[in-house]
């Protein structure tokens, strides 16, 4: 049955070998015959099977009984299948292009996600050596079954075969897999390394667009991959080309750099020219494009000192963030802020610290307290206006630099703590590295002169009611 199936010239030829020898058809036999589907499809014109529209093959297809009766038959049957033969029928249909809202997918990724616990890496990595191809992988990292299910036994399957198989890949085959690995934090560095490898060979084929989804898991993980001694300058070279080509993934690509601690100056230069800030100026994205280039600037001057070319008009300094961040915020019932907020009340009353405060250049604090020579927190009101941070509301007009020289004379005195809160999502899944633009927030504000306080949510984790949180935090301050 396999070599007929494998070996049918039409959809329907398929079709009929499936549908009209059920007794010959075993559960392996099911996937083979949708990957032959997609394949025969693809070499007919007219628009993809999941597009809906009823015109063309595909759209035909899907209203041929024949092609209901073999869903309807993997629908009953599959929660009878072994492992392999269920994982192979999900990529099949994510082949073949059929919806996600399909009776077919919706069973299939139902019955893999009551499995989980169950799948090997034999399973999953006998499919990516041997079906897995560009649209099935679109599909699969499109999926929601993986955006929620970032098991390691996947990831680690995906990390061998993902080297070997790179080469065969689309641009934005690759991208949409830089996309799970950021969006879950996924500090492997062979999956970083190949992403690499590939942005090294075929950057100068690519458009800014695609670069910063592929540069983008590097400045998340904190990471520098293992070439980066030749794709950081070669970036940059591909950069100074096609900068204002599409300035906001430029913008993009320069903050991953900088996340990095690599400072691309030859690019700056055009960023930063008037010709560069004109065109942004008028176009939709201004705002956006102010403010990382107000953080940009800002981390020219704590970082990249030796600089010398055109800088960030002042009229055009922005805050980058106005607020807590939308992740924080919608994570809110998972953090221990509240539980820190609580303790800090009791310990030293709220006149004593501002929790939400966003110091320029517009980073968010959890907590910000003024703490003298003795250690003793002070009330706000003793703390002179002139050393207090702007307020959140007015422009970025003041120099980093004096900020820093008024906060340095102050030290004699008194300082300013931040202390940080740092939930299980601000670092790298199942490690301690932060990700990386908490890191460099964490080094700006180093640079402007506070002091930071690190609560991890590992330490927090073992604290237990107000009271051991109040000797916590007691013991932190």
């Amino acid at each position: 049955m396999k070599r007929l199936i494998e070996r049918s010239r039409s959809v329907g030829e398929v079709l009929r070998w499936v549908t009209q020898n059920p007794g010959k058809v075993s559960a392996s036999h099911y996937p083979i015959a949708l990957h032959k589907l997609g394949q025969l499809l693809q070499q007919q014109p007219g628009p993809p099977l999941g597009a809906g529209d009823g015109r063309g093959p595909a759209g035909q297809v899907l209203e041929q009984p024949e092609f209901h009766v073999l869903c309807q038959a993997i629908v009953s049957g599959c929660a009878k299948f072994d492992n392999f033969s269920i994982v192979n029928c999900l990529y099949a249909a994510a082949a073949l292009g059929l919806p996600g809202e399909s009776p077919l997918v919706r069973v299939l990724e139902d019955e893999s996600r009551s499995r989980l616990g169950r799948f090997n890496q034999k399973d999953v990595s006998m499919v990516f050596s041997s079906e897995a191809n560009n649209k099935a992988l679109e599909a699969i990292f499109s999926s929601q079954l993986f955006y929620e299910n970032r098991q390691e036994r996947f990831i680690r399957s995906m990390a061998e075969w993902l080297p070997r198989k790179a080469e065969n890949l689309t641009p934005y085959t690759m991208a949409l897999i830089a996309k799970y690995v950021a969006r879950h934090r996924l500090r492997e560095p062979r999956l970083l390394d190949t992403i690499a490898n590939f942005l090294l060979k075929r950057g100068e084929q690519l458009d800014s667009k695609v670069i910063q989804k592929l540069v983008f898991p590097f400045s998340r993980m904190n990471y520098r991959p293992s070439n980066h001694g030749e794709l950081f300058p070669k970036l940059e070279a591909i950069l100074e080309q096609k900068a204002s080509s599409s300035p906001l993934a430029t913008v993009n690509i320069l903050m991953s750099m900088f996340q990095l601690s690599h400072f691309p100056q030859s690019v700056l230069h055009q960023v930063f020219s008037p010709g560069f800030i004109t065109n942004v100026m008028s176009s939709p994205y201004a705002l956006i494009v102010r403010r990382y280039l107000s953080l940009l600037d800002a981390a020219v001057e704590l970082e990249f000192r030796e600089y010398s070319g055109p800088r960030l008009d002042p009229r055009y300094r922005v805050l980058m963030f106005e607020h807590a961040l939308t992740a924080d915020e919608a994570n809110r019932k998972y953090s221990y802020k509240g539980l820190v907020a609580e303790a800090l009340r009791q310990l030293v009353g709220e006149e004593c610290y501002r929790q939400d405060e966003v110091l320029p250049p517009g980073y968010c604090t959890d907590f910000l307290l003024w703490i003298n020579r003795s250690g003793t927190v002070l009330p706000l009101s003793r703390v002179p206006a002139a050393s207090r941070a702007p307020p959140a509301t007015s422009p970025v007009t003041m120099s980093l630099r004096s900020s820093v020289l008024a906060l340095t004379s102050d030290l004699q005195d008194f300082a300013p703590v931040v202390l940080s809160v740092n939930d299980k999502w601000h670092y790298c899944q199942n490690s301690d590295i932060l990700v990386g633009s908490r890191a460099m927030r964490d080094r700006h504000l180093r640079l402007l002169g506070y002091c930071l306080v690190q609560l991890p949510y590992t330490e927090l984790e073992k604290v237990s009611g107000i009271e051991e949180a109040k000797h916590y935090l007691r013991q932190k301050l």
